[in-house]
Formats: structure tokens, C-alpha cells, sequence
């Protein structure tokens, strides 16, 4: 899943990358493309995680896990971090979701639980700070309900911010038309993706000026 969302990254892209299963789009990033990773704990040239005999724990990503740093790369204070997320310099934010709906309306950060404190971070200043929100997550919860629906139920992090929906059955875009389907897992039918998605999906053969 990260490496599908790695490949359609542009070269020279400023990207911020969340915590999970985003952090993993970092070890699938070609150097020739020339892609400059963006940390809001303040590091701009972010590369792959350290390894154990590399680690410096004053160099880590959002998830805080140590990380390195590229030639060239800088870190710097969260005003100066959250300025950036703010000031409409990052191209893209890769970030996971609790749901995301058919209209891009992000809910990533509370899921209601008594027993669990809502953990907003700067996702709300990505969601809206970032050019492009690309969504790196499963396609349904572990209890097989819907993650991708007509309408939020959940808190909302963003209202029509998301672009891309990249998930373990299937990369989605958000389009004035719908939900449109870019590409399917091999040997899953539109049905079937369907079924496992809560809003009316678009089939690939869809006018692809949709997708734009």
C-alpha cells in the first residue's frame, strides 16, 4: 500500500508523512526522484528509519520512531514546523483515517471511545495546510464495518480535503462526479469492492478527466 502511494508521488514533491502505516512511505521513495520528507516535530529532509546501531533519538518522525537525515536535510522548532504545515508549503500529507467520505471529509482523530483520548496532533493544520490529502489506510475496520462512507459519523479533522484514498483493496479519488475506482487488487471484482465500501463507487472505466 505505501509503495502503490510512493509510485505516484511527483519528483521534487515536499511531503509530510503521518503516523502508522504512513511513516512506511519513506522506505519506498526513489532518490532520484528527489522527494524532500517534512516531519511537523521540525525536520525537513526526513529519510527511512535509522537503523539500531544508527539511532538518535533527538531525530525522530511523528511517530517517534528514530529516523535519519538526509544530506541537505534541516530541523528546527514546531513554530517554524507548524508555519509550513500552515502557510500552504507542503504538496502533499499522507495520513491515516478512522473514515473518510464520498465528499473527502476527513475523521482521523476521535473515535468517541470514553476509554481513549482524542489525539488531533497537526492533522487538522495538514488537512487543511497541504495542497493534496492523500489517506494510506485498511479499507474496512477490524470488525469488517465501513471506513469509507457517504457521510462522517465520527468528528470531522477536514470537510472536502481529501484528493486520494489509497487502501489494501484499492486506490480511490475523490472526484465531483463520486468516488472513482483508479485501480483494484487483482482478482477483486467492482462488486465486490463495492460491498466492501459504504458509498457508490465509480468503476475505472469511468471518464478518467474525473480523476483530475
Amino acid at each position: 500500500m505505501a509503495q502503490r502511494l510512493a509510485a505516484d508521488i511527483p519528483a521534487g514533491s515536499y511531503v509530510n508523512s503521518g503516523i502508522g502505516m504512513p511513516e512506511r512511505v519513506a522506505h519506498y521513495l526513489s532518490p532520484e526522484k528527489e522527494i524532500i520528507l517534512h516531519s511537523e516535530n521540525g525536520m525537513l529532509g526526513m529519510g527511512p528509519e535509522a537503523p539500531e546501531d544508527e539511532q538518535d533519538w533527538e531525530l525522530v518522525n511523528a511517530g517517534k520512531r528514530p529516523v535519519t537525515l538526509l544530506t541537505g536535510g534541516a530541523y528546527f522548532d514546531h513554530v517554524t514546523s507548524f508555519s509550513m504545515m500552515r502557510g500552504g508549503h507542503l504538496d502533499i500529507c499522507v495520513m491515516g483515517a478512522m473514515q473518510v467520505s464520498a465528499a473527502g471529509d476527513l475523521a482521523n482523530w476521535n473515535l468517541g471511545r470514553p476509554d481513549e483520548p482524542p489525539a488531533v496532533g497537526g492533522a487538522m493544520d495538514l488537512a487543511v495546510g497541504a495542497r493534496n490529502v492523500y489517506i494510506l489506510m485498511e479499507h474496512n475496520t477490524r470488525d469488517g464495518g465501513y471506513k469509507i462512507v457517504e457521510s462522517c459519523t465520527l468528528p470531522l479533522t477536514g470537510a472536502g480535503v481529501v484528493k486520494r484514498i489509497y487502501t489494501d483493496l484499492a486506490v480511490l479519488a475523490i472526484t465531483p462526479h463520486g468516488l472513482q475506482v483508479l485501480q483494484m487488487n487483482k482478482g477483486l471484482s467492482f462488486r465486490e469492492l463495492q460491498a466492501h465500501t459504504g458509498a457508490p463507487l465509480l468503476p475505472p472505466e469511468y471518464p478518467s478527466d474525473a480523476a483530475t
